[in-house]
C-alpha cells in the first residue's frame, strides 16, 4: 500500500481518538462508567465469550484470573518457559509454584509432549497439587489449544489462556481469548490491540467468575463501594484508555488484514535465508511480533543497527534462569534455552510501507 493512503488512515483514526479523548475530559467521568462498560461488552462480542471484565493491566488480569479460581500455595501452575516474565510472576504472586514446561521451537508455544511429563513428575513428586496450564498465545499465535482444552479437562486441570500478544488471532475461526476456563490479554501500547497506557482485560462465560472478578479488581467490593467482603486489589481500567480502545478496536480487522499481509511478505522475501515464523493450518496470527531464528543472530542484529533499521530480542532469557525463580532448582528447558540465543523480532505495525518491508528484508 502507499504511503500517502497509510497516512490517510492513520489520521483519521487519530483523529477519532482525539475527539473520543476529548468527549472524556468533557464528560468528568474517568474511572469505570459507561465507556469501560461499552468496551467490555464490544470485546466480549469481538471474541465471542459472555463476559468481559477490564482492569488495569495484563499482568493484573492473571493475578485476578488466579485469585478467582482460588489457586495459592501448594498450588502448581504449568507455564511455558520461553516468555515474558509476568506470566509466572502472577503465579508466585498468589502463593503457587509455577512449573516452566518446554516449547515448541516451530510455534514458540507449551510443548504438549513436555507439559505432559512435567504434570507427571509433579504428581509423582507429591508435593505440589497441580491445579492449571497458563497457555500464552507467543508473538501473536494461539497455542495448541484443540489438544489443551481436551487434555487439560480430563485430568482435572484448570486451563487459562494468556493472550496479552495473541488478541485477534484464531483458530479455525474461533478467536483467541475464548479458549481458557478464564482467558486474558493486555492492551499495553506495543500489543496487537493497544492502548495509551497500561490496561489489561478477563474473558470467560462464567457469570461466577465474572460476579467474582468485578469485586476482586476493586478492593473486594460487594454492595457498596464501603461494603469489602473480601480482599481484591484497586486495578481498573481508567475510561482514557477504554475511550482509546473503543475507537481502536472499530478498526482492529483492517490492522489484522495488514499485518497478516506484511508478515506474507516478510516469509515470501527471507525464506530459505534465516527461519521464519511457521503458522499452523487453520490458524491466524495476529503478528504481536514477526521473530525469526538464525545461529548468527547478533551479528545480524548488529548490522540491522548499523542500518538504522529496529529490532529485538524476545527474550534473552528464560522464565527457569530468572533470578527470581533460582529458588526452584527447576531444570532448564533446552528448546526454550537454545531460542533465547538465536530468536530475533523484526519490525512489525499496520502501517508499514512496502518499501520499508523491502529495506529491512535486504538488510538481512
Amino acid at each position: 500500500m502507499q504511503f500517502r493512503d497509510l497516512h490517510r488512515q492513520y489520521e483519521a483514526m487519530k483523529a477519532e481518538i482525539d475527539a473520543a479523548l476529548l468527549g472524556v475530559a468533557a464528560s468528568g467521568s474517568f474511572i469505570l462508567g459507561d465507556v469501560v462498560a461499552g468496551l467490555e461488552r464490544q470485546l466480549a462480542d469481538y471474541v465471542g465469550v459472555k463476559h468481559c471484565i477490564t482492569c488495569a493491566s495484563g499482568t493484573d488480569a492473571l493475578r485476578l484470573s488466579l485469585m478467582a479460581l482460588g489457586i495459592g500455595p501448594g498450588d502448581a501452575v504449568f507455564v511455558p518457559d520461553f516468555t515474558f516474565f509476568a506470566t509466572a510472576e502472577a503465579v508466585a504472586m498468589v502463593g503457587a509454584v509455577p512449573v516452566f514446561v518446554d516449547v515448541d521451537r516451530a510455534t514458540f508455544n507449551i510443548d504438549t509432549s513436555d507439559l505432559n511429563e512435567k504434570l507427571t513428575a509433579i504428581r509423582n513428586r507429591g508435593k505440589f497439587a497441580p491445579k492449571a496450564v497458563i497457555a500464552v498465545d507467543l508473538f501473536g499465535q494461539p497455542a495448541e489449544y484443540d489438544f489443551l482444552v481436551g487434555y487439560c479437562r480430563e485430568r482435572g486441570l484448570i486451563l487459562v489462556e494468556d493472550g496479552a500478544q495473541g488478541f485477534g488471532s484464531s483458530i479455525n475461526g474461533k478467536r483467541a481469548c475464548s479458549f481458557g476456563e478464564i482467558s486474558t490479554t493486555s492492551f499495553f501500547p506495543a500489543k496487537p490491540l493497544g492502548c495509551y497506557g497500561d490496561g489489561g482485560a478477563i474473558f470467560t462465560h462464567s457469570d461466577d467468575y465474572a460476579a467474582l472478578l468485578r469485586s476482586l479488581r476493586v478492593h473486594g467490593r460487594g454492595t457498596d463501594k464501603y461494603d469489602n467482603v473480601r480482599i481484591g486489589l484497586n486495578s481498573r481500567l481508567d475510561t482514557l484508555q477504554a475511550a482509546v480502545l473503543q475507537v481502536k478496536l472499530r478498526h482492529f480487522d483492517d490492522e489484522l488484514e495488514t499485518v497478516n499481509r506484511i508478515a506474507e511478505r516478510y516469509t515470501e522475501l527471507l525464506s530459505g535465508k534465516v527461519k521464519t515464523p511457521i503458522v499452523p493450518k487453520g490458524y491466524c496470527s495476529s503478528w504481536a511480533q514477526y521473530t525469526i531464528q538464525m545461529p548468527n543472530r547478533d551479528e545480524v542484529q548488529a548490522r540491522l543497527r548499523a542500518a538504522g533499521i529496529p529490532s529485538m530480542i524476545y527474550y534473552p532469557r528464560t522464565l527457569s534462569r530468572q533470578t527470581a525463580f533460582a529458588h526452584l532448582k527447576q531444570t532448564p528447558c533446552p528448546v526454550a534455552d537454545e531460542l533465547t540465543k538465536t530468536v530475533l523480532s523484526l519490525p512489525m505495525y499496520p502501517y508499514m510501507t512496502d518499501e520499508e518491508i523491502e529495506s529491512v528484508a535486504s538488510a538481512i
